[in-house]
């Protein structure tokens, strides 16, 4: 009966040393052990050495079989070469234990010596392959983070760009149109068809900005130019010639326009607006300048003018194409937008972006 209780209370030990033995082995393969201090990883680690060596004074040569766990976590937990050199010492320490178990045998020794080498680059394998896959699953939701962070921006800077310019145009319109409405009423019908016009185009830009690449008519751009700094009683000269260009450099081009314009009408009182546009055999360079720049232009920077997420939206996408951006400050209240972009390399480059560079460096001279 002594012996039946015994052998009851020796298993009902040996269950309760491997479960806290296997815990402690699976904590190893689960995020928790990277965020483990110091201290709690050497006390896991010297807890799963106790579980291993001690139950070797009751079980004996049943339990030579485990530690190879130790040893595998030795690597995993100790900086090498500590790690080798603590898993080492451990399948040296279980050669001496079946050597003393068996005496006379030599075949026992070889087995334990090769069986816990084996469970220790096992258990190292197995833990290391846990945080590689971990580490992946981490990267791949960073990437997609990063993506979507991408896209945001993308979508601002394109809403940005859009409703900027629009807003501000129906706004001039709007305001011509109440003045004419009595005196002039066909005038202000006319106005009224652009204002139209420009609002349904605006609907479809935001759409098109929400499905992805939006393509901009530089022509169009040029009408709508003339248009609006009409309705704001600037003066105009436009010189713009060119030839066919690539659709991305013709919708930069036009992008740039189009902000220029914003912030004319945003953060100058302008009488004057001079634009042209030139192309060789090798680029194409857009110049826009104006005059009415306030006293002291470097507070327009703050909300959207030279310096400000305007500017630094087109220095991006000028920058995507290899091309340059400079926003100067000229005397008599002056103000000179330019961009220049390459024409080699970008006929087939159509809705292919690049957000690698979404803050590229501006050069603005004041």
């Amino acid at each position: 009966m002594l012996t039946s209780e015994v052998g009851f209370l020796g298993t009902a030990l040996s269950t309760l040393y491997l479960i806290v033995l296997l815990s402690i082995q699976i904590l190893w393969t689960s995020r928790r052990a990277a965020e483990l201090s110091p201290p709690l990883r050497y006390t896991a680690l010297f807890v799963q050495a106790c579980l291993v060596y001690l139950p070797l004074l009751q079980f004996k040569e049943s339990w030579v079989g485990l530690p190879g766990f130790l040893a595998g976590s030795a690597l995993v937990v100790l900086r090498p070469p500590y790690g080798w050199i603590t898993a080492g010492l451990v399948v040296v320490s279980m050669a001496f234990t079946q050597a003393a178990l068996s005496p006379d045998q030599i075949e026992p020794i070889v087995y334990i010596t090769l069986s816990t080498t084996l469970t220790a680059l096992l258990i190292y394998g197995l833990t290391w392959l846990s945080t590689l896959v971990t580490q992946l699953h981490s990267a791949r939701e960073e990437l997609a983070k990063m993506a979507v962070a991408r896209e945001r921006l993308r979508f601002a800077r394109d809403l940005h760009d859009l409703l900027g310019y629009n807003l501000s145009a129906i706004t001039l319109k709007s305001e011509l149109t109440h003045r004419l409405v009595l005196k002039h009423p066909a005038r202000a019908r006319e106005e009224l068809v652009e204002i139209l016009q420009i609002s349904r185009q605006a609907l479809a830009d935001v759409r098109a900005v929400a499905s992805g690449y939006r393509e901009m008519s530089l022509d169009e751009e040029c009408v709508s130019a003339r248009s609006v700094l009409a309705a704001a009683d600037v003066h105009v000269r436009m010189d713009v010639g060119y030839r066919d260009l690539p659709v991305r450099v013709s919708t930069v081009l036009a992008t740039v326009l189009r902000e220029g314009i914003t912030n004319l009408l945003r953060h100058s009182k302008a009488e004057f607006c001079e634009i042209s546009l030139r192309q060789d055999s090798t680029t194409v360079t857009i110049v826009m300048l104006n005059d009415g720049v306030p006293d002291d232009p470097i507070d327009s920077r703050e909300d959207g003018g030279p310096g400000g997420s305007g500017i630094h939206n087109l220095s991006a996408r000028v920058t995507e194409l290899g091309g340059d951006l400079v926003a100067d400050f000229l005397p008599e209240k002056r103000f000179r937008l330019c961009a220049t972009m390459p024409l080699s390399g970008q006929a087939d480059q159509r809705g292919k972006g690049k957000d690698d560079d979404l803050d590229p460096p501006l050069r603005v001279v004041s």
